[in-house]
Formats: structure tokens, C-alpha cells, sequence
């Protein structure tokens, strides 16, 4: 396992935008000009590896695959904890093509020492895209219905031991919980309470005191500035706008913007970009057992 912040990303080579399964996918906007977009997307992929890699982190990378142009989004690909690697399974065909080259990335993960373990689940379930660790809790949050089934709540919680929370998703627009939830290092929640159903925003407010959640605006979430990376004390975000940086700042963040706006024409910011790797549940037990002991 490795002992520092670790994260696998894809090359962007083979990335456009194609064909439309969420609604914020634009391939007549890509299409207009191809050859800008695919070098405005290299540059957007390169700032974003910079910045993970200035925040001391390492970066693994998938090579790219023509005609799989999300495979950009490996945040879909695993569910990650304690070096343990819960493969994805694609709702829509256009990305079930992704499955075989993210296990086989895994794999070679696995042999490298990175992680200790490769299983895929049984049902439709989008990887970290749908299933968030909460470090500062313990606990995973998991959504469900645009792209995930409900059914995936039970079989997380069996193959990891962990408590597991659902937290539906109310629309399409919001299709993965990643687009509308993000928990920070410091136990906030950055989140858009109009993307997750009244259960699971009631599951929410019973688990997190009300002064820890962040309620992002409809531009917040939009701008896929929720689909953040918390990285330690930065958060690395699309563009944020200067009211949603003031507050995060206000909170001793640093935040880092960074423009990817070729990734936002199929609907994903720079979680979606990203895979952690590292994830481990004793922090979370040990800081849980020093909250006890106060």
C-alpha cells in the first residue's frame, strides 16, 4: 500500500464527446471543432495531474482506448478502501466497453503492490462515481438510481465491513452522487441538497451536524465545482465561482481552480477525473477512537 495520497487517472487521447447519456453532454459543441476541444482537454487533463502532484500526491495512469472516450472518468471504475478494489459494472452500454480495461488496470495496481485485491460487483454500480468514502466518519455514502442500483448497499457493506449510508438521487440532471456530494478533510459536507431525494437528505441531517454541511448553489453545482478532489487542506475544483471560494476559504481551504471545461461537455469535473487509490479505514477508526477517549 502506498503511504502517501495516490490516485489513477487516463490519458486523455482518445476523449470526445460522442454520443449523449446524461444531460449535460454536448457532442454538437464538441463537434464543432474538434481539434481545439481534444488539445483544450490534453491541457485541462495536464493541470489537473499537476495540481494533485503539487499537492504531494501520485499519479498512476490508464492508457487510452479509441472509441471509449469516458474512459477519462476512472472515478466510475472502483469502489477503493484499505487496498481492497470493488470493480465497477456500467449502467449504459456505451460504457460497459470501459469494464475489461479498468479491471486489467487494477490488476497490474494489484501486482505493483498499490493494492492488495480485485473483485467486481454483481450489479449496476458506477464505482466511487456512486459510492464516496467519508474519511472523517468512517463510513461510505452511497447513492443509487440514475446509474447505480439500491442493491449495491447491501453487497458494499458486505465486502468491505463498513457502515454504509443510501442516499438517493432525486434527478438525471445529478447522476452520479460525486455531482452533488463531496466530502472535505476537515468533515464538512459540500453538497446540493435539491440533487438528493427528501430520505436521504433527512439520512444526511441525522448524521451531520447542520454547521459542517456547505450547501452549494444551483451555479455551484452546474459549474461541477462540487465534483471536487479533497486533498488534504486543498480542494481542487473546476472554476469555482468567488462567492463558493470565499466560504470554503473561510473554512481555512485553499482552493484550486482549475479550467475543465472539455470534461464538463460530457458531464464530469475533476472527481470524476480521478480514482483515489490510498484510501484507509484506520484514520478514520483512530480518530473515531479519540473523539471516544475525549
Amino acid at each position: 500500500m502506498t503511504a502517501h495520497p495516490a490516485y489513477l487517472m487516463t490519458d486523455p487521447a482518445q476523449y470526445d464527446v460522442a454520443y449523449t447519456i446524461n444531460p449535460w453532454m454536448r457532442p454538437d459543441v464538441w463537434s464543432a471543432d474538434p481539434a481545439a476541444n481534444r488539445q483544450a482537454a490534453l491541457i485541462a487533463s495536464q493541470a489537473l495531474r499537476i495540481a494533485l502532484e503539487h499537492g504531494g500526491a501520485a499519479v498512476h495512469t490508464v492508457p487510452a482506448v479509441a472509441g471509449l472516450p469516458d474512459l477519462v472518468f476512472p472515478a466510475n471504475a472502483a469502489i477503493i478502501l484499505d487496498g481492497k478494489a470493488l470493480a465497477a459494472r456500467f449502467h449504459h452500454p456505451e460504457r460497459q466497453g470501459e469494464e475489461p480495461h479498468f479491471i486489467r488496470a487494477l490488476n497490474t495496481l494489484r501486482d505493483q503492490g498499490v493494492l492488495t485485491d480485485v473483485a467486481q460487483i454483481e450489479v449496476a454500480q458506477e464505482g466511487a462515481g456512486d459510492c464516496i468514502w467519508d474519511a472523517s466518519r468512517g463510513l461510505f455514502w452511497v447513492g443509487s438510481g440514475p446509474r447505480s442500483s439500491a442493491k449495491s448497499v447491501v453487497i458494499i457493506a458486505k465486502h468491505f465491513g463498513k457502515q454504509v449510508v443510501h442516499l438517493p438521487l432525486a434527478t438525471e440532471q445529478f447522476y452520479h452522487l460525486d455531482t452533488c456530494f463531496c466530502p472535505l478533510s476537515g468533515g464538512e459536507i459540500l453538497y446540493y441538497p435539491p440533487a438528493l431525494t427528501p430520505e436521504a437528505r433527512g439520512r444526511l441531517l441525522d448524521l451531520v451536524p447542520a454547521h459542517m454541511l456547505i450547501e452549494a448553489t444551483a451555479d455551484d453545482a452546474a459549474g461541477f465545482c462540487v465534483n471536487a478532489v479533497s486533498l488534504n487542506k486543498t480542494v481542487i475544483m473546476a472554476k469555482p465561482p468567488v462567492a463558493l471560494r470565499a466560504r470554503l476559504e473561510e473554512r481555512g481551504y485553499a482552493v484550486l481552480g482549475v479550467d475543465l471545461s472539455p470534461f464538463m461537455l460530457s458531464g464530469g469535473g475533476a472527481f470524476c477525473m480521478t480514482l483515489r487509490l490510498d484510501w484507509s479505514s484506520a484514520p478514520a477508526i483512530a480518530a473515531s477512537n479519540e473523539r471516544l477517549a475525549a
